[in-house]
C-alpha cells in the first residue's frame, strides 16, 4: 500500500532528524574549540581578548545552530504521518506535496549550516528520502 510505505519513510526521516538533534547537541562545543585552536595557531605569541574569543565562538555557534530547523521539521514529519493515516477520504496528494517542499526546505538549511560531518550524512540520506517520498506523492490523489 502507498500510503503505508510513505508512513514507514516518514518515520525513517523522523529516526534520521533524532540523530541530526543528537551531534547538533555537539556542535556548539566543537565549533568553540576549532575557534580556538584556530586563533592560537594563527595568533602565535599574542594575547587573545578572552571576551571577544567568547563572542566570536557565540557567534559561530549561534550560525550553526539547527534547533528551529529541527523542531519545524519534526512537526512537518508528524503532520505528514497524521494526514496519511487519517481515516477521512479526504484527497491527500496537495497537502503531502506542501509538506514534501517543507521538509525538503528544512532538511536543505540544516545541511547548509552544518560543519559537522554525521549531521551532513544524515542530511544528505534525508534529502534522498524526501526524493522519494515527492516521486510517490505525486500518484496519491
Amino acid at each position: 500500500d502507498l500510503r503505508a510505505d510513505l508512513v514507514e519513510r516518514s518515520r525513517a526521516m523522523r529516526a534520521l532528524t533524532a540523530t541530526i538533534g543528537e551531534h547538533a547537541g555537539e556542535v556548539p562545543k566543537r565549533v568553540r574549540e576549532k575557534l580556538i585552536e584556530r586563533l592560537e595557531s594563527l595568533a602565535q605569541g599574542t594575547d587573545l581578548d578572552p571576551a571577544r574569543l567568547a563572542q566570536e565562538a557565540a557567534f559561530l555557534a549561534d550560525r550553526s545552530d539547527v534547533t528551529e530547523e529541527l523542531v519545524r521539521l519534526d512537526a512537518h514529519l508528524a503532520e505528514a504521518e497524521r494526514i496519511l493515516t487519517a481515516s477521512d477520504d479526504e484527497p491527500v496528494g496537495r497537502r503531502m506535496d506542501f509538506l514534501v517542499q517543507e521538509i525538503h526546505r528544512e532538511t536543505n538549511t540544516i545541511n547548509s549550516k552544518s560543519s559537522d560531518l554525521e549531521i551532513s550524512r544524515a542530511a544528505m540520506a534525508m534529502k534522498t528520502e524526501t526524493e522519494k517520498v515527492r516521486e510517490q506523492v505525486q500518484n496519491l490523489e
